[in-house]
């Protein structure tokens, strides 16, 4: 088989530079391949074009703009879906121009090829007492029922993205004060969060109830397993809460955000520090945003906080101090004495 420049490049692209000189996770990893993986489908699917015959001049604008559309089209992709595609071929034509700078004007051509706006929706939150009714559905007499409950716990108290649950490990636990939990988060970057006493407290339950607790042959097993003792996946912690959202329906759908996902209790999370007064480059760190800029948005997207800053600017007028309009003379006159 003869070996093309793209072969050679997307090689040397997913497995020397992101894992060697990025140090991206394997999850990035994969989703940079599969984002080439359905690329070459449809080359070979719409162009009638082999994957082993494509080189590095025949990828154009044109072609990638196709690749794109055809992912909305016939796959159904959302926008960001699209857009992180766009974003794993940008990153791989960077590379191409820095390894081979001859195909530099064709790369820069790749990298122009604009992002397409998304509409963003609207954050998905609970409110103090939707969590606790939350938190309060989980069957505590069983075994299954305790460990949800605790997963629920340490996935609200901890702010954690629903990757880096999936990830911990029994030593990543520290129950003497103050109580921790340390996160792998993006990029590899470890975060120490600090939990509160009874969310430690019914952490240690659970580690004791299994039996891990005391012991160094236990330390790296996965916080939270599923039937099969594996670790739990990000779609198993989905079904879960998924799970006890459809029992909160049952009663009350009040305080159910419209749309549910293992992120929305990290929103909560940040939402509830906000209005308890913490400053945003607390809560920037307890998150681990690269910058507090990301984290403006909670700001942004709590309406509560918006109406006690309001009410604060302002005194609304009492309806008592109001003049009657029907003892003036006219409209205007009315209007004169309004303000005074």
């Amino acid at each position: 088989m003869i070996e093309t420049d793209f072969a050679r490049h997307l090689c040397g692209f997913l497995s020397q530079y992101l894992p060697g000189q990025r140090n991206l996770s394997t999850n990035t990893i994969a989703s940079y391949r599969d984002a080439v993986k359905l690329f070459l489908v449809f080359c070979e699917t719409v162009h009638k074009v082999k994957p082993d015959k494509i080189r590095i001049s025949d990828i154009k604008p044109e072609l990638l703009a196709d690749y794109l559309g055809w992912l909305e089209r016939e796959r159904h992709c959302g926008v960001c879906t699209r857009n992180q595609r766009l974003a794993a071929f940008k990153s791989f034509f960077h590379y191409v121009a820095t390894a081979e700078p001859e195909h530099l004007l064709a790369c820069q051509r790749i990298l122009g090829v604009p992002m397409k706006r998304v509409a963003r929706q609207p954050m998905s939150f609970f409110s103090p007492e939707g969590l606790h009714r939350l938190l309060s559905q989980p069957d505590t007499t069983t075994p299954q029922g305790r460990r949800d409950h605790a997963l629920l716990v340490l996935l609200y108290d901890s702010a954690a993205r629903v990757q880096e649950i999936c990830d911990l490990r029994v030593r990543d636990l520290r129950f003497e004060r103050p109580a921790t939990v340390r996160l792998q988060g993006k990029g590899r970057k470890t975060r120490i969060i600090p939990i509160t006493t009874k969310t430690a407290s019914i952490m240690e339950d659970y580690l004791r109830e299994r039996g891990w607790i005391g012991g160094s042959a236990t330390l790296d097993f996965p916080l939270f397993m599923n039937n099969r003792k594996c670790k739990l996946t990000r779609a198993g912690v989905a079904h879960i809460l998924a799970k006890y959202v459809r029992f909160m329906l049952l009663t009350d759908s009040l305080d159910v955000p419209l749309s549910v996902s293992p992120h929305c209790l990290r929103h909560s999370k940040a939402v509830h520090l906000l209005r308890s007064g913490v400053p945003l480059i607390y809560i920037r760190d307890f998150l681990g945003h690269a910058s507090v800029t990301t984290t403006e948005l909670y700001a942004k997207v709590d309406a509560e906080e918006k109406r006690k800053a309001l009410e604060g600017a302002y005194e609304v007028p009492s309806q008592e101090i109001l003049p009657e309009w029907q003892k003036d003379k006219g409209l205007m006159a009315w209007l004169s004495e309004l303000c005074r």
